[in-house]
């Protein structure tokens, strides 16, 4: 199961809500955000909550709960604590910090998951990956570099390529989302934290790949 939840962002206000930080735009607007407690460890920001504790706050928002409004099972294999870290080290270097966790809490690759931008994807699509390569993005490549492997999960958030040939690739990335796509993605982070629960609590999150590999959220009902 999973047991690190990477956010991978660039630090600092004008960074904030840029499509390089799509993730820490996503952890803002969970429900729970509110209730996590950062600390200042490891090169970045790290809160802990247990399953159990996860599993009751989606029932009280309404995230995900069993239709007789009782939270989900949390499997007996579940950790004793799910490790949540947003790198303060800027993107290209977003490892150094997930390796001191990993170290620290003895965290295996496999029990990881890294939430990042995805310029291969479409604006609206949010994609569930298991290992693979790393599309050029700097985060994920600083994350292979210090695990030794690529054999982690990922959720993507498409932010889709500039239309004009003329932004280059870091400008566009560094750049904010226009109005029309913030209220979108309101949409977008709704049905993703249904996703990021669920995974959380899952004992064999492989099996949620068929369903989530590759899916428009602005096609599915909020």
């Amino acid at each position: 199961m999973i047991k690190l939840v990477a956010f991978l962002g660039n630090y600092g206000r004008e960074y904030e809500k840029t499509r390089h930080n799509v993730s820490w735009f996503f952890e803002d607007s969970l429900a729970f955000a509110s209730r996590l407690s950062w600390q200042n460890k490891f090169k970045g920001e790290i809160a802990t909550l247990t399953p159990q504790e996860l599993a009751q706050w989606a029932c009280d928002t309404k995230i995900c709960s069993k239709k007789d409004g009782s939270p989900v099972l949390v499997p007996e294999e579940a950790p004793a604590h799910i490790y949540f870290l947003k790198p303060l080290t800027y993107m290209n270097l977003s490892g150094e910090s997930i390796i001191e966790v990993a170290n620290f809490y003895k965290i295996k690759p496999e029990e990881i998951l890294v939430i990042h931008d995805e310029l291969e994807l479409a604006f609206g699509f949010v994609s569930l990956k298991w290992s693979g390569g790393l599309g050029g993005h700097n985060g994920l490549r600083s994350t292979k570099q210090v695990l030794g492997t690529p054999d982690f999960w990922r959720i993507r958030f498409g932010i889709g390529r500039p239309a004009n040939d003329k932004i280059g690739i870091a400008d566009y990335v560094l750049s904010r989302f226009t109005a029309d796509e913030e209220e979108k993605l309101i949409q977008v982070f709704a049905q993703s934290s249904l996703l990021l629960v669920k995974l959380l609590l899952s004992k064999e999150p492989e099996k949620m790949i068929q369903g989530w590999g590759k899916k428009n959220l602005l096609l599915e009902k909020s």
